[in-house]
């Protein structure tokens, strides 16, 4: 399955989980009540003065329905999902909770605060409601759905004298580029380096799961030592900035590709909208760029005429369990719309990758004045195979902790992707457990 320009079909490669006892909201809840006059629907959202799709959708939502309005809750992004847990806890949650991360899903379905909502109607080849299933029961829908592709700056790539990607690298490759660019770049008078690589952990362990079909819920990961042998390689002939020296000066990937310090970055989608504002605004600079496909560990899946495979959470809206019983049928209207197509384009029209791609929602999302034009970025944003960064299982994020742990590990030299690996297999082992 793909996400694809010519026929968006969205894949999630995840893995279900069972709850044993665990109590469903929706089956306990009483049948809705027609409303009988406006209704003021609350949701969740962060860092609203910056994140407009939130807004967006709710303006777009009371145009098509004026009895309805739809009200925002904004909370701090960091602790999103702690916070919002609170207010459900104190009953006093929006209506609507938006999903920020999958692997949270479990902890509000497992206290029995998100409603039943599989009988939303969703749209044919949207991509990744499997991700919001618990036992086979639908807790959220997805609105939007990310995924991670190479950014590059032609004009640094055109000053190294370096070919632009073609959709046919694999990681490898990529190494060799990044070679190629910055020894080119420091002939030319450059102090830019090849590529820049985030410290997040899902910028090694997110490609490693996804592109060798593996599950981290087995507790078993030397699949990705080779993917960190190549970055340290990388990290040590100075053809990226090295993982210390970017947490020491708390380095951002906006400021290092925006700013021209590396002329390549492997990032999410949501990244299009954010580099388009900060190019008109001035925080970035004014340079000629465009996406690529991410990098593939296997040459099977390179090439235009086949489908790489990256990772990325959708995220969703959910129902609270609390919400009074004549706003439901308003508020499971809402979601069918957010995840739907004139969702879609409210989100493509902003520059924001929805969960449903369409060819009328691709046009949209590239006529959005900044974003690039060439084929091989419609390509990449539009064809792909996506595998979910977390598997939606309430040992996930105990999980992510410890290959967090792992990464920093190995990242800043403090051991070796062998003895790091070892160690966070252990820990798994006896702190989590395995599927």
């Amino acid at each position: 399955m793909k996400r694809s320009y010519a026929a968006a079909a969205g894949i999630a490669v995840v893995a279900t989980l069972a709850l044993a006892g665990c109590s469903s909201s929706g089956d306990d809840a009483a049948a809705p009540e027609e409303s009988s006059g406006p209704v003021t629907l609350t949701m969740s959202g962060w860092s609203l003065d910056t994140t407009p799709e939130f807004q967006k959708l709710a303006d777009a939502y009371h145009e098509k329905n004026p009895d309805v309005t739809v009200e925002l809750k904004g909370y701090d992004a960091a602790e999103y999902n702690t916070l919002v847990t609170a207010d459900l806890a104190a009953g006093s949650a929006p209506d609507i909770i938006t999903q920020k991360e999958v692997k949270f899903v479990p902890t509000f379905v497992n206290g029995g605060q998100l409603l039943d909502v599989s009988d939303v109607k969703l749209p044919d080849g949207i991509s990744g409601a499997k991700s919001y299933e618990v036992d086979g029961t639908a807790y959220a829908v997805p609105y939007r759905n990310d995924s991670w592709v190479l950014y590059y700056n032609k004009a640094l790539f055109d000053q190294a004298g370096v070919d632009y990607p073609d959709g046919s690298w694999t990681w490898d490759d990529y190494a060799d580029a990044a070679d190629a660019l910055t020894t080119g770049l420091t002939a030319a008078g450059s102090a830019a380096k090849g590529a820049y690589l985030h410290n997040w952990q899902s910028t090694v362990q997110g490609f490693a799961n996804a592109q060798t079909d593996s599950d981290i819920l087995k507790g078993k990961y030397d699949y990705m030592e080779p993917f960190y042998e190549r970055q340290l390689a990388m990290q040590a002939a100075g053809d990226q900035v090295d993982f210390n020296t970017a947490k020491a000066n708390q380095l951002t990937y906006q400021g290092e590709f925006g700013k021209q310090n590396a002329a390549m970055l492997p990032m999410g989608t949501w990244f299009v909208a954010t580099l388009i504002a900060q190019q008109a605004s001035g925080d970035a600079d004014t340079f000629d760029w465009g996406i690529a496909p991410i990098p593939q560990e296997s040459s099977k899946t390179t090439g235009l005429d086949n489908t790489p495979v990256t990772f990325g959470d959708p995220t969703g809206l959910g129902i609270n369990a609390a919400i009074d019983k004549s706003k439901v049928a308003a508020a499971k209207d809402f979601l069918a719309f957010a995840a739907g197509e004139e969702g879609a384009q409210v989100l493509a029209g902003i520059g924001i990758t929805p969960a449903l791609l369409t060819d009328a929602v691709v046009d949209t999302y590239f006529s959005v004045d900044g974003a690039p034009t060439d084929d091989l970025s419609k390509f990449a944003y539009s064809t792909h195979e996506v595998h979910p960064e977390n598997p939606t299982s309430d040992k996930a994020a105990a999980i992510q902790g410890i290959l967090g742990d792992m990464h920093t590990a190995i990242m800043s030299g403090s051991q070796s992707p062998a003895d790091a690996i070892k160690e966070a297999q252990d820990r798994v082992a006896n702190e989590v457990g395995t599927d």
